[in-house]
């Protein structure tokens, strides 16, 4: 795996300095299972010793734009993870109708259908699946809506129709 902070095939405990919390459980049995099987195209682990943030690879599927690309994301598991999804935020830029410029990602399952039933396996999955079918109907959440037009174009429309 490349620079997710961790050593390949290990299953670390982690240091005294994570507060062995539910959450803290949870996401150690999630690390432990992505090191020994991790999604295709993806890998994930902590970075450094905060077992609450970590960063994410992901090789862009073949046969779309993104083929032979290393996309880099952070992902920061909430302490009530995992009743609440972890953010993820893509730190490479990449031009994605689902992505915003900053690298936030327009999924259902980061938002409202989030499940404590998924897993950052499940997540990271969904992403790749993003990048090989994009949803442009939920697109619209990273775009600000048009401008309208200003009063004074308003006013010779107007004008403009009544002489007509």
């Amino acid at each position: 795996m490349i620079g997710a902070g961790r050593i390949s095939g290990s299953s670390r405990q982690w240091s005294s300095s994570t507060p062995i919390t539910t959450s803290a459980k949870r996401i150690q049995k999630e690390f432990n299972e992505i090191s020994s099987d991790p999604p295709a195209n993806c890998s994930a682990g902590p970075k450094g010793d905060n077992l609450y943030e970590w960063v994410s690879t992901i090789t862009g599927p073949s046969g779309t734009p993104y083929e032979g690309g290393v996309f880099f994301l952070d992902i920061i598991f909430p302490t009530d993870y995992p009743f609440n999804p972890p953010k993820v935020m893509f730190r490479t830029r990449i031009y994605h109708c689902n992505i915003g410029s900053n690298g936030q990602i327009c999924l259902d399952i980061l938002k409202d259908n989030w499940s404590p039933a998924l897993t950052i396996s499940n997540v990271l999955v969904s992403i790749c699946s993003l990048l090989s079918d994009a949803n442009p109907c939920k697109a619209g959440i990273y775009r600000p809506p048009p401008s309208p037009p200003p009063p004074l174009l308003l006013l010779l429309l107007l004008l403009l129709l009544l002489l007509l």
